[in-house]
């Protein structure tokens, strides 16, 4: 693909084919995404890239404990609930998917359904846990880098073919996750991935969702006119 094409014909992928993705495809995609800038070249990113029964394991233990009420236990920083403009978007691709989805508003099993559907990774065949070196947490920089080679990730898997989705739902509850994952001691878990071959069939996925403009979001200084 050419970039333009990978940019804006990247979608957000809730919706999975079970086929297996090869490893190495996926380490393909991560030698592209780690030519993400970062901060003074620090790169504090790690990924464990979890298939199979491992992930089923993590999918039955956060659904299972989310269901029975056990508090959310991420690990990095949640900050507050979306408020006003933020949180109308939201709302607003909520409710792109659930017309996509069919799901009406007061139906509330559907809703619940949709909601268990993020605590089990979407049913994606692949969950990309991205982690950070726990020395360097309270950095700043550390999740913006972060954010930057979770973006190079998702955009080089469409590439390839691949859909991802990203997540904090699948981490919700954090022991579960470090321990069928085996995450080390001196990492923090940041975010999931989810990834896989995109379905067709599934109405979600071709749901695009509503963009600031350029106009909107930018100032242009020291330009003229």
């Amino acid at each position: 693909m050419q970039f333009d094409d990978v940019i804006l014909g990247r979608r957000s992928i809730r919706g999975y084919k079970p086929d297996p993705v090869p490893r190495a495809l996926i380490e393909e995609i991560l030698a592209l995404a780690m030519r993400a800038p970062s901060s003074m070249n620090t790169q504090p990113w790690n990924f464990y890239v979890v298939t199979g029964e491992p992930l089923n394991r993590i999918r039955a233990g956060n659904t299972e404990r989310m269901a029975a009420g056990v508090p959310q236990s991420r690990e990095f920083r949640t900050g507050q609930a979306f408020a006003g403009q933020h949180r109308d978007r939201q709302v607003g691709v909520a409710k792109q998917l659930f017309a996509a989805m069919g799901i009406a508003r007061d139906d509330k099993e559907m809703r619940h359904d949709w909601v268990m559907r993020g605590f089990r990774q979407f049913d994606a065949p692949v969950c990309i846990i991205v982690t950070y070196d726990r020395v360097l947490d309270g950095s700043d920089d550390t999740p913006f880098d972060c954010g930057a080679v979770t973006t190079a990730l998702v955009n080089a898997a469409w590439s390839r073919g691949l859909g991802c989705v990203i997540n904090s739902q699948g981490i919700m509850q954090s022991p579960v996750v470090r321990e069928h994952a085996g995450i080390a001691a001196d990492q923090v878990i940041m975010k999931s991935v989810a990834l896989g071959w995109p379905d067709e069939t599934f109405s979600a996925n071709a749901v695009v969702s509503e963009r600031k403009s350029v106009a909107e979001a930018t100032t242009f200084v020291g330009f003229g006119g």
